[in-house]
């Protein structure tokens, strides 16, 4: 193979652009403050979305298209961890099959409570120009069924977020807009 170096010195002008492109991209205290809220209240829709899959009251259907929206809050490939007091192993899932295995519990009576979401890590940007975040939260998960198995824990978890600038076409121009998604959700801790 002969080596081209037009060809290399094009792809390392490329890169660089592409660095000096995404080190560039500022988001302002006014935006900021927007994207922080943005992110949090995906993480309250999550919230509620976890709960409602999660309650055995819940009809198939309802809870299938509950499904669908949640999936919407997150990025590509991300997972969400499970843990029991009963190990320390930490079991993560696509977040498909998370909210499918959350649906079949086999207690009678779920109750899923997340609280105390907070933002734990400053949005800092990445090579590729997104900007990454943590939220921690704490969820209380509570099941129980007639025949008398109960199970109650409290999980700390961190969740990833996403931050990117994209674009948008509305009547004709291009608008410019940050997107917040929702990344792996990783369990800190379990306790009663």
């Amino acid at each position: 193979m002969k080596f081209n170096k037009g060809i290399f010195i094009a792809a390392v002008l490329t890169v660089l652009a592409m660095q000096v492109y995404a080190q560039g991209t500022k988001i302002n205290p006014k935006r900021k403050q927007a994207i922080d809220s943005l992110a949090l209240e995906k993480v309250k829709d999550l919230s509620k979305y976890i709960s409602l899959i999660g309650d055995k009251e819940t009809p198939y259907s309802e809870a299938t298209r509950v499904m669908d929206r949640a999936e919407e809050l997150f990025a590509p490939d991300s997972e969400m961890g499970v843990s029991s007091l009963s190990s320390e192993e930490i079991n993560y899932y696509k977040v498909r099959e998370y909210f499918e295995r959350l649906m079949a519990l086999n207690y009678d009576k779920v109750k899923i409570k997340w609280y105390d979401i907070h933002y734990i890590s400053d949005l800092e940007q990445q090579p590729d120009g997104k900007f990454v975040g943590v939220i921690t939260i704490y969820q209380r998960f509570e099941g129980t069924s007639e025949d008398g198995l109960s199970y109650k824990d409290t999980t700390k978890k961190d969740i990833t977020i996403y931050v990117e600038k994209k674009s948008t076409q509305i009547a004709g121009r291009v608008i410019d807009f940050w997107d917040v998604l929702l990344g792996d959700i990783r369990v800190a801790e379990t306790t009663i």
